[in-house]
């Protein structure tokens, strides 16, 4: 074959010296002009981490068994010869920057998961790359330069579970900076300064949320292919709102960079909450920066052959839970305990001015019936609720003694809402224990019932003010910087001296609690959140005029008329058959069960972006315990990667 000229731009020339020329023919493999351009440069190092970019194509030449003549490459072909790891900066959920070397050659799934290694985060599939919102910028902030920690000199192994020295992983053991920065990353940090909060972008509405989630990195193209360049900023998020198999003792990082996220989804009124709540989120926080500050962070360095037993009888809890016979499990429904009571029920269909009306209600199985009164409970209910594959959010105020179980009733067009009103706390804690084990489809037999009717009555214990105490509290107690606790629309609201014996009143209620288990509670509180979980997109959906807003959630689709702000239909994806994506018009289709369907294009993100979401969500719940130490990363990319990962 005839030779010819193939210039390459070696980028450790720097990148104004002219391009090295090779002398190639078309049966040449990428490995061959690899070796013939090292040798030309006459550079001794290590190129094993070099790689030619395919600028026109902008697509790496990983396969270098492959000739020139398979990739399609001639003389006009612009190649760089680079490194595929390169220097990034990476914001962290808690506001701080690490200088890192990540993969730009990869898809971003496996950077991240090379990511997620190096910080010691497990389930790396809950977290993707997102280019920054920037800060509001004031003329005086010029001269600050922020901290940057750098992280660069740390390889990347391979290893997926990283060897531990004094509980944290052995490349972070050797010198007291990079201890330092372990410790910045696995321990909570101190509450903002109310300036802080200032400056961050605060999105005032969904769409705003909806420009955020456009900004979501593709998981299934690399770095270098979305635009992105050697000391480039981005942020570390947790995308999916499913928290897999969450274990203190090996989760330090992973925990509190998870309650960083919440905590400044919380202060930025990126999700809504009550007043109340907003209360005892501050009080947590005020609480949890307390003990992290006074307790010596005792990282766990408990022998590897305890944890080795722990997970042994996990694992054998969980096949006896699997094993048990159906005889067995055929007692339990026939002995199956009963709920029976009278409560109050309202449904919110549009245009009813009723409000709620008394029956005597039934749950059995994983049902609730209703009647008339006590004595007709013995023949046909007026209604009959299956309570699986519900939804149940808790509607509480303790102060003002409301007690309402919002239920979310699957049905072929959407969803149907019921109210539940129950008298007093004894009644709701059992109630609403109920409901949430028929929505997974357990019967008060199971062995959870007890203990969850206990954390729903701690978490209203939690609610409760404690009166005559905060006397004290407020003479024993330095005064606290309410304005870095709550977000800034409770700074206009109140004053300071007004929030603080609030706080404080919440604060009593938490006190006892342990670091780990206050930052556990604060995660709960959130994650009950009605908004919880929830990404925006705007959206047009086929056949409307106007833009509207698509929710995607852990288990839901929901649609959201932009002008009033209201959920207008839910569908689950329990009852979703199948989805598609039509690439050359970027329109999505889905359809769910009894014949729905519905297609809608995107306007505010990539239509990659919402289809990822969706397949993503479907793959996390895939995962079980037998599995969990194995990611199926081929699976990820089948259900969120369209044409291209096929």
């Amino acid at each position: 074959m005839a030779a010819w000229d193939l210039s390459v731009t070696v980028e450790d020339l720097g990148l104004d010296a002219p391009p090295v020329t090779v002398s190639v023919a078309s049966d040449l493999h990428v490995g061959g002009v690899i070796l013939k351009l090292v040798e030309k440069t006459q550079i001794k190092r290590d190129w094993s981490d070099h790689a030619l970019w395919w600028e026109q194509k902008q697509c790496w030449l990983l396969r270098t068994a492959w000739t020139l003549e398979k990739y399609g490459i001639h003389a006009d072909a612009r190649l760089l010869f680079m490194p595929q790891h390169k220097s990034l900066k990476l914001g962290l959920p808690n506001g701080k920057t690490l200088r890192l070397r990540a993969c730009f050659s990869n898809p971003v799934f496996q950077t991240v998961m090379g990511l997620c290694r190096l910080l010691n985060i497990r389930h790396p599939e809950e977290l993707s790359l997102l280019r920054p919102v920037e800060e509001k910028k004031k003329k005086k902030d010029k001269d600050l330069a922020e901290e940057i920690y750098d992280l660069t000199e740390v390889p990347l192994s391979s290893v997926s579970r990283p060897s531990l020295y004094n509980g944290m992983p052995i490349h972070f053991a050797g010198s007291s900076e990079m201890e330092a920065i372990y410790k910045m990353l696995s321990v909570t940090q101190a509450p903002p300064a109310p300036e802080a909060i200032a400056k961050q972008y605060r999105p005032a509405s969904v769409v705003d949320k909806a420009h955020i989630h456009g900004r979501w990195l593709d998981s299934s193209r690399c770095l270098m292919q979305q635009g992105i360049q050697e000391n480039d900023r981005l942020w570390l998020r947790f995308k999916y709102y499913i928290y897999y198999d969450i274990e203190p003792k090996y989760d330090a990082v992973r925990l509190s960079q998870l309650y960083e996220q919440a905590r400044w989804a919380i202060l930025l009124e990126d999700i809504d909450c009550t007043e109340e709540e907003m209360m005892l989120f501050g009080a947590l926080q005020y609480h949890i920066s307390k003990v992290s500050q006074s307790e010596p962070q005792i990282l766990s360095s408990n022998s590897a052959a305890m944890d080795d037993l722990d997970s042994a009888l996990m694992s054998l809890e969980v096949k006896m839970e699997g094993d048990s016979s159906s005889a067995s499990e055929m007692l339990a429904t026939m002995t199956a305990p009963e709920l029976n009571d009278y409560l109050k029920i309202f449904r919110p269909k549009r245009l009813t001015l009723k409000g709620y009306k008394q029956y005597w209600f039934k749950f059995q199985d994983t049902t609730i019936c209703y009647f008339k009164s006590k004595e007709e409970s013995i023949g046909e209910p007026i209604q009959q609720i299956n309570l699986k594959g519900c939804e149940v959010a808790p509607d509480v105020n303790v102060a003002a003694q409301k007690f309402l179980i919002r239920l979310l009733i699957p049905a072929p067009e959407g969803m149907n809402e019921v109210y539940l009103r129950c008298e007093n706390e004894q009644q709701y804690a059992q109630w609403m224990a109920a409901c949430r084990l028929g929505s997974k489809g357990k019967t008060l037999a199971d062995s959870s019932f007890q203990s969850e009717i206990q954390s729903i009555r701690s978490f209203l214990a939690m609610q409760k003010t404690s009166t005559g105490s905060h006397g004290n509290a407020n003479a024993s107690d330095e005064s606290i910087n309410t304005h870095s606790l709550v977000s800034p629309r409770y700074h206009k609201k109140y004053k300071p001296k007004q929030l603080t014996p609030r706080i404080l009143d919440a604060y009593q209620n938490v006190a006892q609690l342990s670091l780990t288990d206050a930052v556990m509670r604060f995660l709960q509180i959130w994650q009950a959140l009605p908004d919880f979980g929830l990404s925006y997109f705007v959206v047009r959906f086929k056949g409307s005029r106007k833009d509207e807003v698509l929710g995607i959630a852990p288990n839901r689709l929901i649609r959201i008329d932009l002008g009033v702000g209201d959920v207008v239909k839910t569908w689950r994806y329990n009852n979703m058959k199948q989805w598609n994506v039509n690439w050359d018009i970027r329109q999505m289709a889905i359809e769910f069960e009894g014949n729905v369907n519905i297609a809608f294009s995107c306007v505010t993100a990539d239509c990659k972006i919402v289809h990822e979401f969706i397949g993503g969500y479907i793959f996390m719940s895939t995962r079980s315990r037998e599995k969990s130490d194995t990611l199926n990363e081929e699976l990820f990319h089948k259900l969120t990667g369209g044409h291209e990962a096929l």
